[in-house]
C-alpha cells in the first residue's frame, strides 16, 4: 500500500509539473516577446496582428542611436574647435532630441519598453571621443557621425519600406529625410576638415 501511495503521489506530481510547464495557448490579439542583446533587455507587449519583432527591434535601435546622437552632439558642442562641428553637434541635440521624444511617445502608446541607455558599441565610441581634444576630436567626431548617419539612414529607409507597424513606419519615413540632411552636412564638414 505504501508503494502504491508513493507511486500515486509521484505520478500526480509529475502530471502537475507537466501541466505547469506545458505550452500556453494564446489568442492572436495579445502576446509577449522578449529581446535580449549584449546590454539591454526589452520586453514588448505586442498585438501580433499589427506589430512584429522587426518593428520593435527597429524601435530599440533607433532609440539607442538617437540617444547616442544627442550625447555625442552635446560633447561636440562643448569640445569641438571647429565652429561647423560645434554647430553640427547642436543640430544633433535639437533634431535627434525631438525625434527621440516622438519615438518614446509611439513606444509608450504601444507598450514598447525602449532601452534606457547606450549599448556597448555606442558607449565605446563615446568613451573614445571623450579622450580626444582639439582637431583630433573634431576629426574623430565627424568620422563617427558619418558612419552613424549612414547606418541610421539605412535603418530608417528599411523600416519606412518594410515595417509592419503603421506608426513606426510613418516615423521612419518622416525621420529619414532629416537623417539624410545630417549625412549630407557632415560629409561637407568632413571634406572641409582635410
Amino acid at each position: 500500500m505504501k508503494k502504491f501511495n508513493v507511486l500515486f503521489v509521484t505520478l500526480a506530481a509529475a502530471g502537475l509539473l507537466q501541466a505547469c510547464s506545458g505550452t500556453k495557448s494564446s489568442s492572436s490579439s495579445d502576446s509577449t516577446a522578449t529581446k535580449t542583446d549584449s546590454s539591454t533587455v526589452t520586453t514588448v507587449k505586442t498585438d501580433s496582428s499589427s506589430m512584429v519583432m522587426a518593428d520593435t527591434t527597429f524601435a530599440a535601435k533607433a532609440a539607442v542611436g538617437g540617444m547616442a546622437e544627442v550625447a555625442l552632439g552635446k560633447m561636440a558642442a562643448s569640445k569641438a574647435t571647429d565652429s561647423q562641428v560645434k554647430d553640427f553637434g547642436n543640430m544633433m541635440v535639437m533634431d535627434h532630441g525631438k525625434a527621440n521624444t516622438e519615438l518614446m511617445s509611439i513606444a509608450k502608446a504601444k507598450n514598447i519598453m525602449l532601452p534606457a541607455g547606450l549599448d556597448a558599441e555606442h558607449q565605446a565610441k563615446s568613451d573614445s571621443l571623450s579622450k580626444l581634444s582639439g582637431k583630433e576630436f573634431d576629426r574623430g567626431y565627424v568620422a563617427v557621425m558619418v558612419e552613424g548617419h549612414k547606418k541610421t539612414l539605412a535603418l530608417m529607409q528599411s523600416e519606412a519600406s518594410n515595417g509592419k507597424d503603421s506608426d513606426l513606419k510613418a516615423f521612419a519615413a518622416k525621420t529619414a529625410p532629416v537623417v539624410k540632411h545630417h549625412l549630407d552636412e557632415i560629409l561637407k564638414i568632413q571634406s572641409s576638415l582635410k
